[in-house]
This record gives structure tokens, sequence and C-alpha cells, in this order.
């Protein structure tokens, strides 16, 4: 399988609903084509909106669209739409309880050598701590595919980041262990417990492989749920190993590493150690850049997964 990018997926899901329900409606702010949704914009021109560079009317207008039936996904620059718009997200969205699903595109440090204001390294914290918000991060597009089918299903608000680029598969095309609201277990073993989200999980499984060779067996927990958390799968897997790594493209404070070791420490403690982008404006570069010299890799969560089981 090749790599596909999560916001690709999105669109094609969106389009495929699209054909038979004229209530799905797309909204971008200045950002189709980053966004990948120009197909849509071209195909289904009466069910699309452009706002411009206006990310606070983007979220403001799909709520009123959802309070008038319709099905809003809203798309926009994950930096962006979590920071320019928190109000309306919060009150809009959250608080009005209108089915909106607000779609953060080039999370994380996607956007690379632009820096720190088009980073979105503080997203999960601050929309996990609006009540009412669900917040997902989809590892690969197979289960952002699920994903996407799953939210067409419901009326409730909703969170997804997704990277720039196209990434590849965690999962098999016709094998997506998917469950809403449920973490995946990716991998199973008795030593150490790694959960991850978004982008860091292929990089989890593939330093799992990397510690078998040396005779270590890690489970990987595809925290893609990361609101509501999955306490129940945590707890359970996190019973069966020695220690807990946990790897995500955030800041160190609110993300999955907090909320771990929250739930670890009240049920079943033991060492947790996180690994994440530093609380200061990381280097310049591309992803992959960003993420080797971090050692947010396989090899560096392998080496970080041996050290939590000393």
């Amino acid at each position: 399988m090749g790599k596909i990018a999560n916001k690709q997926m999105i669109c094609e899901v969106l389009m495929d609903a699209a054909k038979t329900d004229k209530n799905v409606v797309a909204l971008c702010s200045d950002s189709r084509g980053s966004g990948s949704f120009t197909p849509f914009a071209n195909t289904y021109s009466e069910q699309f909106v452009e706002t411009g560079i206006a990310e606070q009317n983007l979220v403001s207008i799909a709520a009123g669209l959802a309070k008038c039936g319709k099905k809003a996904y809203a798309v926009s620059p994950a930096c962006f739409l979590t920071t320019r718009s928190y109000e309306q997200c919060k009150v809009d969205v959250a608080y009005s309880n209108t089915n909106v699903k607000l779609i953060g595109i080039s999370g994380g440090v996607s956007y690379g050598a632009l820096g720190m204001s088009h980073h979105s390294a503080q997203d999960i914290a601050a929309m996990s701590a609006i009540p009412n918000m669900r917040v997902y991060l989809p590892s690969d597009y197979l289960q952002t595919r699920e994903l996407m089918r799953a939210l067409l299903k419901d009326e409730k608000p909703a969170y997804i980041r997704t990277g720039r680029n196209a990434v590849a598969p965690v999962y098999e095309e016709e094998k997506v262990p998917f469950v809403m609201d449920q973490a995946t277990v990716v991998t199973e073993g008795s030593d150490v417990l790694i959960v991850a989200c978004g982008e860091m999980v292929k990089p989890a499984k593939d330093a799992a492989e990397l510690l078998k060779k040396e005779g270590v067996t890690a489970t990987v927990l595809d925290m893609y749920c990361v609101k509501p958390f999955d306490v129940k799968s945590l707890i359970r897997e996190a019973g069966k190993v020695k220690a807990v790594v946990t790897v995500e493209e955030h800041a160190p404070f609110g993300g999955i590493g907090s909320m771990t070791a929250q739930v670890i420490g009240e049920n079943c403690p033991k060492k947790v150690l996180s690994m994440s982008l530093p609380d200061a404006p990381v280097i310049t570069g591309n992803s992959r850049e960003v993420f080797d010299y971090y050692r947010l890799n396989a090899a560096g969560i392998a080496e970080k997964a041996k050290e939590a089981l000393r």
C-alpha cells in the first residue's frame, strides 16, 4: 500500500457522502488547496463555503449551518483553527452542541520551517479542555476513513487533527480494527506499553519491531481517541506490562502523556515516561527532520522504552 495523506481521505469520504446527502457541507478558510478539498469545491459547489482567511467566521458560519440541519465540516490549518477561533469553537460549537466537525489540517509541525506561528503543538490540550468537544488524531488514511464514516452518523461536535503529508499505513486495507472511541492494539507484548496517537503511531509500531530483535516485547496502543480518552483499554494494557511510554507530536503539557500518567497513577501505578516536542520553539526543518532531532522516531522510541524498563 502506498502513502496517502489523511486529509485527502477526509475529502474522499465526504465527497462520497455528499453524493446522496445534500446536508453535507464543507467550509474552508482559503484552505481548499492545502486541505485537499479542491475536488469537493469543484464537484459540490452548492455544498461548499469559502470564507477566506477568517477562521472565526468559518467556525461561526459552520455552527449556523448546523443549526439549520446541515452537517458542517470546517477545514482550516490546525494552528489557526484552534487559536484564532478558540472562542467560537468553545461557544458556537461545543457549548451550543452543534453538529460541526472541525478539521485541523497540517497539525503538529507539518508546516516545518514556517516556525512556531504555524505549528499546533498545544491543540490537544486546548481542545480537550472544552466540554462537549471530542478530539481525534487518526494514525493513517485507513483509520481516518473509518473515523470519518463513523462521524457522519452522529450529530456531536468533534475536532479532528491531521498532518500535512502522506503517511505510510499502520493497518491493512481490509483489516482495520476500528471501534469508535476505543483505542486500537497495534502490537502485543509483555514488557512495555507504548501509547501513541496520530503520526507517532507508525514509528511506535516500528520501534516495537526493533525492540523485538533485542528480546523486548512491546504493546503499541493507538490512542486515536484522545477525548473521550479510552481509560478502560489503557488500564487493561498497562496492567500487563512493567512500564509505559507515551509518544505524541505535541507540547509536554496537557497531551496524552499527561492524560496517561494521570490514569496510570490513579489506577495501576508504574513508571511512565513521556516523549513529546519540547516546551520551546522547535528547530527549523521538515517534519522528518524535526522528529529525528527530538528522537520521535523508531530508534528514539525504542531507546526510551528500554530506559523505562531499567
